[in-house]
C-alpha cells in the first residue's frame, strides 16, 4: 500500500484530489495550514520523518497574482520556501514530490504553446516565486515530478469560473480582456493526472518538468462568454477589452498555452478540451 500526503488539501487541486481519494485502496494524508505548516521546516522534517510517504503531492501555494505584487516576501514563504522545506524532507526520506507550478513563469512573447525546454522570464511577483520554488525543488535533489499548469478553476474556492457565473448573473453588462490567450484548466483533469501517475507508480523513472492544461486555446473573453452562455446568463452583455484599459497592479504574460506533448507522451493521459471541461464542472455546480 503507498502512503501519500497531500498538503494545501483545502484549495481547488487538493479538495478534488480529495474527492478521488475515496476509491484508493491505498493511505492519503490530507493537511492544510491547521494541520502542516509547510514554511515551518522542523514541522515538515517531523511529519514527513514520522509518516515516511512514499508520495508528497505539494498543492500548497500563494495564488493571489495581485496581492502578491505587495506581499512578495509572504509569496515567496509559500511558493519557494515551502517547496524547498518539502523537497529537502522528500530527499532525506526517499519520497516523490509531485509540485505544481505555473504558466506564470513565462513573458508571454511566444506564439506557439510553450514547452518544457523553453526559457523562463516572469513578468510579475506571483511567477517569479513560483519560478522560485521550481528551482528549490530541482537544488533539494530529491525525485520530484513538476507539473506547470493554468488558468485553474473548480467547484471548490474562488476562480474565474464562478466569479463570472456571479457577475454574469448580477449584472447587465461586464467587460473581460481579450488580448490574454491561454487554456482554461479544470483542477479535476489535473487532479485525475496526479492520481492516476501516484496510484499506478508511474512516477518511478518518469521524473522531470510537465506541462499540464485542458486543450485548446481562448482569451479571458472568450472564457467569459462561452461561461455565460452555457449557464443561460443571456442578459448579460460581455463586452472585449484590451488589457491596457484594464490596469492591474501585477503584469500577465500575453500568451501562455502550454505544449503537452510530453505529458501526452510520457503518461498516456487524454486531456480533454478546455470546453467540455468547462461544461462538466458547471454540471457539478448545478447540481450543488
Amino acid at each position: 500500500m503507498l502512503k501519500i500526503l497531500v498538503t494545501g488539501a483545502n484549495g481547488q487541486l487538493g479538495s478534488e484530489l480529495r474527492r478521488l481519494s475515496s476509491v484508493s485502496p491505498n493511505s492519503y494524508l490530507f493537511t492544510d495550514v491547521a494541520e502542516l505548516d509547510v514554511t515551518d521546516e522542523s514541522a515538515v522534517d517531523a511529519l514527513v520523518g514520522s509518516e515516511r510517504p512514499d508520495v508528497i503531492i505539494n498543492c500548497a501555494a500563494y495564488t493571489n497574482v495581485e496581492r502578491a505584487e505587495e506581499e512578495e516576501a509572504k509569496a515567496d514563504l509559500l511558493n519557494r520556501t515551502a517547496a524547498g522545506n518539502l523537497a529537502r524532507a522528500a530527499a532525506r526520506t526517499g519520497a516523490t514530490l509531485f509540485h505544481i507550478s505555473t504558466d506564470y513563469v513565462f513573458d508571454g512573447c511566444a506564439h506557439l504553446p510553450y514547452t518544457e525546454e523553453d526559457a523562463t522570464a516572469p513578468l510579475s511577483a506571483y511567477g517569479r516565486t513560483k519560478l522560485a520554488g521550481e528551482k528549490a525543488v530541482a537544488a533539494s535533489g530529491c525525485k520530484a515530478l513538476i507539473f506547470r499548469t493554468a488558468w485553474l478553476y473548480s467547484e471548490f474556492g474562488g476562480n474565474f469560473l464562478k466569479t463570472m457565473l456571479r457577475l454574469t448573473a448580477e449584472r447587465d453588462h461586464i467587460s473581460v480582456v481579450c488580448d490574454q490567450v491561454g487554456t482554461p484548466t479544470y483542477a479535476g483533469d489535473l487532479a485525475m493526472t496526479l492520481f492516476s501517475i501516484a496510484e499506478g507508480g508511474y512516477y518511478a523513472g518518469n521524473e522531470g518538468l510537465y506541462h499540464f492544461s485542458n486543450e485548446g486555446v481562448c482569451s479571458w473573453y472568450d472564457f467569459a462568454v462561452e461561461i455565460a452562455r452555457a449557464a443561460g446568463h443571456d442578459a448579460c452583455r460581455i463586452l472585449p477589452c484590451r488589457t491596457e484599459e484594464y490596469p492591474t497592479r501585477a503584469v500577465r504574460p500575453a500568451y501562455s498555452v502550454l505544449d503537452k506533448s510530453k505529458v501526452r507522451r510520457t503518461f498516456g493521459v487524454e486531456i480533454p478540451h478546455w470546453r467540455e471541461s468547462m461544461l462538466y464542472c458547471l454540471a457539478r455546480l448545478s447540481r450543488q
